[in-house]
């Protein structure tokens, strides 16, 4: 089989193995409040230092460990950072320091650091606590000239730590910090939010009530305006943008309306820090009195608290916080005297290095803006990303009546298209909504092309897509038929319903269907319409993007399923998993499920194995096994080999592995395919699904000349596909360039960087290619958090 990873670049790529960590002492703190996910970044920086040969220390208990020093400063082992990836909070500890903000304490802090010879830290924590480092490295030099002078360190020790590296990483579920898309712990916090919310939406409706829902977010509204996107929520308060004067009425006339159109429950999302424009605090409490009194409806209170910041951390934050620690210690293994303090951030699906004060100036430029009640500029200072968010939640929160709506007679069809995938209705959703508020009439197609050639085509009202963006699988029906064999059908049915444009929601069936449809433009004027379609496929095996809809729902359910798999043999000694992952060709979901469920092994198509690596992957296991480690995990995609099956590995590893450990195996099957759509999924697949009707909407006014549509043009069939940093429109006809239709994969995969990444996690000896990070890039070629990209969310 042939091999399809990317091909390598020689010339430009740069491998950590030129950067040794020999002689040298890395420190990991954790500071500030807890989120989810810091485990994975302590973890991958405890075990990337190892890797390269440096020493690495815990301080335990933040900065205040570090000021008290003594047994708060540990050396950490391969083993100290074991079983802790699926552990929520940080087991390290993190505490608030008042005598660190003092001279005194940071005196002290650099004698405890000075004596284990740590002149590299990696901190963890919020803008507050980067900040604390920075100014600790200013003024490390004098620090250090102060302790000579008392007698507390000689010549060579001032010689030898004469200078402090400091590297950030951004700990916080309130994503407050400009520079990066995501912060750690955010995805987590927004999965408890959404939990919450999911279960309060059952009662509700049993019961027609109104529930008004305070999350974290004392600042930052990033938590309650994503969450009140993705569950659909009638109303939201966020710190950046007040209502207007006259809310009450505005807020109490669509809840009524919402009732009179038979809806059963309502749900306003406040974020803790919400204000009206005069800076007047919004609470709970004030709103649901005013429900009350003005409307009668029955409202009850939930205050989340706490629980945003605790259980165990998504798929997403593990993957993140993973690829950051790793980051880190590269950052600091090439950092030099002058080289100023860098904070590790995710730009799209990126890696990459900001000055640390740079970006806390622009925080801090945030809240000055709605300090002095330019709340434009704040929501603008926030990113694009943040202001997408808020367009599109007004896009669908509120429908207009028909007299507000633009004139428009183009109707736009609607389908889903190959297997189900969890966030297909939040993107039905979203198209249907974004559709007439630009004026279409919108029409479902149910189960496809197959559908589409039975008939099976209707007009789709606002109110019929009500709840459907928590909904998994998909409502409309959904089959892996394509259109090639029925093209008559499908275009008499177009002709029937006056079908102006095509949206696309599926798989690599409907990347080939519309490949089909573009390519009848020829013989069929009804096709000559502006078609576009959106990824959404649990296999993320579409060309043209790096993510699809659903993927994120499949890793979570695999990483929370290894979990239980791995707690299962607690009480075991040693013992071994063999799991196998849907994906067909493409193994996306083993390897970035084992990156996050931290996997020994991962067997994938991309990277050919035989025999002989079977066999070495065993022998490390072993030796692992022989350690204070006691569970291993190995991920096997469906289609990685059609020898090596999941039983003979199975086989293989219990034989080889008699006397050390035994073995256990597991087919996790559909489960990856099913069950509610992640916070991820829901905002990407509604945001994605906007947009793409916007294209649709412009495509049209373009496309429309004597009285009619007619788009033959290449660019006027197009994949709307997430690159790297950006939401791209590509021709499909581009793309079959990029395909390899046998194997049902894109010839390159941008995921295929992270397996070295795994491996070295693993304890493997392998290159890891930087060529994509390595370098400072100052914050000003962003804009804070400017791609609206993985960090969709």
């Amino acid at each position: 089989m042939a091999n399809m990873a990317a091909p390598k670049r020689q010339d430009t790529r740069k491998f950590f193995e030129n950067l040794s960590g020999a002689g040298k002492s890395i420190a990991v703190l954790t500071s500030g409040g807890d989120a989810q996910g810091m485990n994975a970044a302590v973890r991958a920086v405890v075990r990337m230092g190892i890797y390269v040969g440096a020493k690495v220390y815990f301080i335990h208990e933040g900065y205040q460990g570090m000021v008290d020093g003594g047994d708060n400063i540990k050396e950490a082992r391969w083993e100290s950072v074991s079983s802790m990836l699926q552990v929520g909070g940080t087991v390290i500890g993190s505490a608030r320091c008042k005598e660190f903000r003092t001279h005194e304490g940071r005196l002290k802090a650099a004698h405890n650091l000075v004596q284990k010879g740590i002149t590299n830290l990696c901190v963890i924590g919020g803008d507050g606590s980067l900040t604390g480092a920075n100014l600790f490295r200013e003024e490390w030099s004098g620090l250090l000239e102060e302790l000579l002078q008392q007698g507390l360190i000689d010549e060579e020790a001032t010689r030898k730590n004469s200078a402090l590296h400091i590297v950030g990483m951004v700990g916080s579920i309130d994503n407050d910090f400009c520079g990066t898309d995501m912060t750690i712990g955010t995805d987590s916090a927004l999965h408890r939010i959404i939990e919450v919310v999911d279960a309060i939406m059952t009662t509700a409706q049993s019961h027609q009530r109104t529930f008004v829902l305070e999350v974290m977010g004392r600042h930052c509204g990033y938590l309650a305006l994503v969450s009140a996107l993705a569950c659909g929520a009638d109303w939201v308060f966020i710190p950046e943008m007040p209502p207007e004067d006259g809310w009450e009425d505005n807020m109490c006339q669509k809840l009524s309306e919402n009732r009179a159109d038979k809806k059963r429950l309502n749900i306003i999302i406040v974020a803790e820090g919400a204000i009206d424009s005069h800076s007047k605090a919004i609470t709970p409490d004030y709103i649901k009195d005013l429900v009350v009194q003005r409307l009668g409806f029955d409202t009850r209170v939930t205050i989340l608290g706490h629980v945003q910041r605790g259980g165990t951390p998504s798929a997403f934050d593990r993957i993140l916080a993973s690829r950051m620690g790793v980051e880190a210690v590269l950052a600091l293994l090439e950092a030099s005297a002058n080289t100023p303090a860098c904070v590790v951030s995710l730009v799209g699906n990126q890696a990459v290095r900001l000055p640390l004060m740079e970006c806390v100036q622009m925080t801090q430029e945030v809240q000055k803006a709605m300090d002095e009640k330019k709340f434009d500029e704040a929501v603008r200072l926030r990113g694009r990303s943040f202001e997408n968010n808020l367009t599109t939640y007004s896009l669908l929160s509120y429908r207009k009546a028909d007299s507000e709506l633009p004139n428009s007679s183009f109707n736009v069809a609607v389908l889903n298209v190959g297997a189900p995938a969890a966030g297909m209705n939040a993107a039905v959703r979203s198209a249907v909504r974004v559709g007439i508020t630009e004026g279409h009439k919108m029409f479902a197609v149910s189960d496809g092309f197959e559908g589409f050639y039975k008939g099976q085509v209707k007009e789709i009202k606002w109110g019929d897509v009500g709840g459907w963006t928590g909904q998994g699988g998909s409502l409309l029906g959904t089959k892996r038929t394509l259109p090639g064999k029925h093209l008559d059908e499908i275009a008499e049915q177009m002709r029937i319903h006056n079908i102006n444009a095509l949206l696309v929601i599926g798989g690599f069936e409907a990347y080939v269907g519309l490949l089909e449809l573009s390519a009848a433009r020829d013989k069929y004027n009804e096709f000559c319409v502006p078609m576009v379609m959106v990824p959404a496929t649990v296999s993320n095996n579409i060309p043209g993007s790096d993510l699809s809809i659903g993927s994120d729902t499949a890793l979570n359910a695999i990483t929370d399923t290894c979990d239980r798999i791995k707690q299962s043999a607690s009480g075991t000694k040693r013992r071994v998993f063999i799991i196998e992952t849907m994906g067909g060709y493409c193994g996306y979901l083993a390897t970035v499920g084992g990156l996050a469920a931290g996997a020994d092994t991962v067997y994938i198509y991309e990277e050919p194995f035989d025999i002989r690596d079977l066999q070495a992957n065993v022998e490390h296991l072993t030796q692992k096994m022989k350690t204070s480690i006691q569970r291993g995990l190995v991920l096997r995609n469906e289609n990685c080999n059609e020898n090596f099956t999941t039983d003979f590995i199975y086989q293989l590893y219990t034989e080889e592995g008699r006397g050390v450990f035994d073995c256990r195996k597991n087919i996790l099957g559909h489960m990856q395919q099913g069950g509610a759509p992640s916070p991820f999924d829901r905002n990407f697949s509604t945001k994605i699904a906007a947009k793409a009707m916007q294209w649709i909407t412009r495509t049209l006014k373009e496309s429309f000349k004597g009285g009619r549509v007619f788009a033959n043009s290449e660019d006027t069939c197009c994949l709307l596909g997430m690159r790297r940093r950006a939401m791209v429109f590509q021709p499909v006809s581009e793309l079959r360039d990029e395909t390899d239709f046998v194997h049902r994969i894109p010839k390159e995969q941008w995921w295929l960087k992270l397996r070295p990444l795994m491996k070295i996690l693993a304890k493997y000896k392998t290159s890891y290619d930087v060529s994509d990070s390595g370098q400072l890039e100052h914050v000003s070629r962003f804009r804070p958090k400017d791609s609206d990209t993985s960090a969709a969310i």
